[in-house]
């Protein structure tokens, strides 16, 4: 009987904590989506694409110098 009633105490107790929990994470979820954050999986493939653009542009610069060269000699 004693412990029917420590049983029912404890979870009277839990049910608070487990509503200030929820609250905590709907509070922190709708603060965090009115954040303008982006994601790490979002900023690699941002770098990877600069990282390409970059290339491709020394790539034309070089064309831009060879052409240029070309034009120099004749």
């Amino acid at each position: 009987m004693i412990e029917t009633l420590l049983q029912a105490i404890m979870e009277q107790l839990d049910q608070p904590k487990k509503d200030i929990e929820h609250n905590l994470r709907a509070l922190l979820d709708e603060a965090v989506s009115k954040m303008d954050l982006v994601s790490k999986d979002e900023i690699q493939r941002q770098r990877i694409a600069l990282d390409n653009a970059n290339l491709k542009l020394a790539h034309l610069l070089q064309q831009v110098e060879d052409l240029e060269l070309k034009i120099k000699h004749k």
